[in-house]
């Protein structure tokens, strides 16, 4: 063999595992990525999952009989009445704010973060209107706009998650 054919062979060869170690890299960078969406995707589901929870729990302590709820009108716009409560629903509406947080922490799209704000300024403009008035007697247009904030909190979350749309249009 000469060293022209040798040098070829070995630099082939170099060749050979320079790619093949290229390629393998960049594979084990592709799991790691999926891998990493995976784990974002988990954690952010379970963030919107604790956090329609806590809206739903909010709303069920509302739509209580027993619940003591006030309301004053805020300082500063959009100056619509904020929903103070006994040291029951107190506890309702730290979950609520805590999930809140927590979901802002992690949403990875804005439209995620303005829907969990609209839901919950949605929940706490129906506990004003029930500082004033039973439960019964609540209107239903406050129900209709909390449901339609829901929804549309779902629908971004579900599209953020890569999920189909859940409802029809």
């Amino acid at each position: 063999m000469s060293v022209v054919q040798e040098g070829v062979t070995a630099t082939t060869t170099l060749l050979a595992v320079l790619i093949g170690g290229w390629l393998t890299v960049r594979a084990q960078d592709r799991l790691w990525r999926r891998d990493q969406d995976r784990q974002w995707r988990d954690i952010r589901l379970n963030a919107y999952t604790d956090f329609i929870g806590a809206v739903r729990e909010y709303v069920a302590f509302v739509l209580n009989p027993a619940a003591r709820i006030t309301a004053v009108p805020r300082p500063r716009d959009p100056s619509d009445l904020m929903p103070f409560f006994d040291d029951e629903g107190s506890r309702y509406r730290e979950r609520l704010e805590s999930t809140k947080t927590a979901l802002r922490l992690v949403a990875g799209q804005v439209e995620v973060v303005s829907g969990s704000s609209e839901l919950v300024r949605q929940a706490r403009l129906l506990a004003a209107s029930r500082a004033d008035s039973d439960a019964q007697a609540l209107p239903a247009d406050r129900f209709d706009a909390l449901w339609e904030a829901e929804r549309r909190f779902i629908e971004v979350a579900r599209a953020e998650l890569g999920l189909p749309a859940a409802f029809a249009t």
